[in-house]
């Protein structure tokens, strides 16, 4: 068996440590006791893997170049051990590659999380929009020592333990020989660096809590429980880390006379019973957020702030009527409906004349002693709808 480094891994002796690299992961997939269990392969997979340890150290590899002895440089386990870093990089890849954290140290400045708060707004607010001020309570970053963590004057210092790495090799004995792992520093936290002198304002951690108000800018047409995002508003990260989102969550309050469903709005008039059999005109207010929101009509006209109702004679109690576009705006565009319902009040007090009326016009149309009948629940106009598509 030739004992040249070089002609083990079958590479030249001008061959970069990429290359070196390379070479060693080619072998150590073919060779890894893992996948080929035959004593000989076993072997020659230690060869393998001592020629890589003197081959992927500059100190290792020049002074096999001026002559010396590659084994006595650790060569049969007289050294450091192989690294298994560099087995398990061979069949999953370089670690940041594979998913896990790359080598060296890692930055103090992380990412801040996201935030959210719940934001209270009338009903015509939501539905038309709103620019509303905020207060939020977040992670901002301290101004103190404008996110390093150290006091004023002063800055981290290289860790001794591992020498400003991060992480620290821990060597075992295993039946491939010793076998050496990189593990974070416990005394940096993997950092690679200490903070001798932490800043007072902050205790190190580069962002301090702190009160401020935003201004939200609420988009027309939001519902119940939408989500409006404000990119980079959110908590600061450590170390001056770039901030997360700020979410401010829409909880819509109970408006007296209008309710919502998707774009529409739903609202109830009560009629007298004489004008529900007579018929009428009616002039009634819209959603008030309309007062303002002179964008939906022509230039040079005042903003729609009423609409008028058509009352047919003999109008039912329970009947139904649509006002297109006079709903709520849609995220997407266009603008729902408001749909009107009748309810029909029946006098409960008369006084004698009232009642002497009433009694003359029953005998008129011959409903001194009605014959009762039995009906179907009346159905609202969308019932009406899911029984035509439903056949």
């Amino acid at each position: 068996m030739t004992q040249d480094p070089y002609e083990i891994l079958g590479v030249s002796r001008d061959a970069s440590a990429d290359d070196v690299k390379k070479a060693y992961r080619k072998l150590a997939r073919q060779l890894h006791p893992d996948v080929n269990p035959d004593p000989d392969t076993q072997e020659r997979f230690k060869d393998v893997s001592r020629a890589y340890e003197v081959l992927s150290d500059p100190q290792k590899r020049a002074a096999y170049d001026r002559g010396g002895d590659a084994f006595s440089q650790g060569f049969g386990g007289a050294g450091q051990g192989f690294s298994f870093t560099d087995i398990m990089d061979a069949f999953f890849g370089g670690g940041a590659a594979a998913g896990g954290a790359s080598r060296g140290p890692r930055s103090r400045a992380r990412r801040g999380q996201d935030a959210l708060v719940r934001l209270d707004v009338a009903l015509a607010d939501a539905a038309f929009g709103v620019t509303r001020d905020l207060k939020v309570d977040t992670a901002l970053t301290c101004e103190a020592c404008h996110g390093e963590g150290t006091a004023p004057g002063t800055s981290p210092i290289a860790c001794e333990t591992c020498h400003g790495q991060g992480e620290v090799a821990v060597v075992q004995r295993s039946f491939l020989g010793e076998i050496r792992t990189l593990r974070p520093c416990a005394a940096c936290r993997g950092y690679g660096s200490i903070i001798p002198d932490p800043c007072r304002e902050c205790s190190g951690d580069g962002r301090v809590r702190s009160r401020r108000t935003l201004t939200v800018k609420i988009p027309a047409g939001v519902d119940h429980g939408t989500r409006v995002q404000l990119a980079g508003q959110g908590e600061v990260g450590p170390g001056g880390g770039p901030a997360g989102d700020l979410y401010v969550e829409i909880h819509v309050e109970p408006h007296p006379t209008f309710t919502r469903h998707g774009n529409d709005l739903h609202t109830t008039v009560s009629l007298p019973m004489t004008a529900a059999a007579l018929g009428t005109q009616l002039t009634l207010p819209l959603l008030e957020a309309d007062l303002a929101s002179s964008a939906e009509t022509p230039d040079g006209e005042k903003p729609v702030t009423t609409y008028d109702l058509e009352v047919r004679p003999g109008t039912q109690s329970g009947s139904e009527q649509v006002k297109r576009g006079f709903g709520v705006p849609s995220l997407r565009g266009g603008r729902g409906d408001l749909v009107v319902s009748i309810k029909v009040d029946t006098p409960t007090r008369l006084d004698p004349r009232q009642e002497e009326l009433l009694r003359e016009l029953a005998a008129i149309r011959g409903e001194e002693s009605p014959d009762g009948q039995n009906e179907a629940p009346t159905r609202g106009m969308f019932g009406r709808l899911r029984d035509a598509f439903q056949g």
